[in-house]
């Protein structure tokens, strides 16, 4: 019985010309304001959530206190979308979407989740430098991958499941290396506490990223780009509601004028930094919610890591973050755990693609 002649290995040429084909049907498949929408979105996250990242930081470097406010901070600008919104009807033509009794749960839910969410990352970012907070937070890779997995049913890899052990190994470098990049006021308790709730907070924001395309897909459907509005807007506002109520209780917003004329820079300088919150915030969720209705809950999670290396450096840079040689080490590490995630889902697209 004769062998089956073996494909002669392609040429970096070919493997070249193959990639140009595949880019070229990939762009030919989707109308020309899809990519600039996807851009626009992809810009969004990786400027805003980075910028966002860093005034958390700065509130807390410069005198403030309040978990609640910065949590408050993070859902405070919904009006901006929603001024988006209101036009939005009239230009594509469209009416708004019904609001049913599991449509509102889902937007309560996901705001509540949202609240929480917040309110981990403003530990994070009072107890731990930010360039090593955003590097914990890159672990929402790897809980988005899961979630995805179980409840979008995205699927997964050998590859994957590498990456996600390669960035969890990245974490553990951090542990190790805790003593050299903790701020001289910060208790070990403290620095624990500020460690743990960003990976929870990292575990949570995969959730909400699989719950909010489970919502598009479920409930509003990926007709119209003002679905994405919608869902950002009541989000953002039932998550303004649940953090409201958590300021009003710790007596939070009582003390913003004690602690604006405490603040190193000034009053001035206590406005800006939470205005400028407010407005990046709402800019990264709004480009993370539209990831997720134009593309899906992988490539968001891919964009919400590319961020961290983004982070770390502005953190570097801007802040005068500590960079130990272990936190390199741990970035690059990171960066090998990407490569095998892209890697992978691009595996994954495929084989979807030669089965349909």
């Amino acid at each position: 019985m004769e062998e089956a002649p073996t494909k002669p290995p392609q040429s970096l040429g070919d493997k070249i010309s193959a990639y140009k084909t595949m880019a070229s049907e990939v762009y030919s498949s989707k109308p020309i304001s899809h990519w600039i929408l996807l851009i626009l979105s992809s810009g969004a996250m990786l400027v805003a959530f980075p910028a966002s990242s860093l005034l958390s930081r700065l509130y807390y470097s410069n005198g403030g206190k309040s978990k609640w406010l910065i949590s408050w901070v993070a859902v405070a600008g919904w009006p901006i979308p929603a001024l988006i919104l209101v036009p939005s009807y009239f230009i594509l033509g469209v009416y708004p979407t019904p609001l049913n009794f599991q449509l509102t749960l889902s937007y309560a839910l996901l705001g509540f989740l949202s609240a929480a969410d917040n309110l981990m990352y403003a530990y994070a970012y009072a107890y731990l430098p930010a360039s090593t907070a955003s590097l914990l937070a890159s672990t929402a890779l790897v809980f988005s991958t899961l979630f995805g997995y179980l409840i979008v049913k995205n699927k997964i890899n050998a590859s994957i499941i590498n990456a996600i052990v390669i960035i969890t190994a990245a974490m553990a470098i951090i542990a190790l290396d805790s003593e050299s990049d903790r701020y001289g006021n910060i208790t070990d308790t403290q620095y624990a506490i500020g460690f743990i709730l960003d990976i929870l907070g990292s575990a949570l924001h995969g959730l909400i990223f699989a719950l909010s395309e489970l919502v598009f897909v479920k409930y509003l459907g990926r007709i119209s780009f003002h679905v994405v509005l919608e869902q950002q807007v009541m989000v953002s506002l039932f998550g303004f509601l649940f953090t409201t109520i958590g300021c009003l209780v710790n007596k939070d917003f009582q003390t913003m004028g004690s602690e604006a004329l405490s603040f190193q820079g000034g009053k001035s300088s206590y406005i800006l930094v939470l205005v400028w919150g407010i407005i990046t915030f709402q800019l990264g969720i709004l480009g993370a919610t539209a990831i997720l209705f134009l593309a899906s809950t992988v490539f968001a999670g891919v964009l919400n890591s590319i961020r961290v290396p983004l982070t770390s450096i502005a953190a570097v840079i801007l802040l005068h973050d500590p960079m130990s040689g272990f936190k390199i080490l741990s970035l690059v590490v990171t960066f090998w755990g990407f490569a095998c995630y892209i890697y992978g889902n691009r595996s994954v697209t495929k084989e979807t693609k030669e089965t349909t």
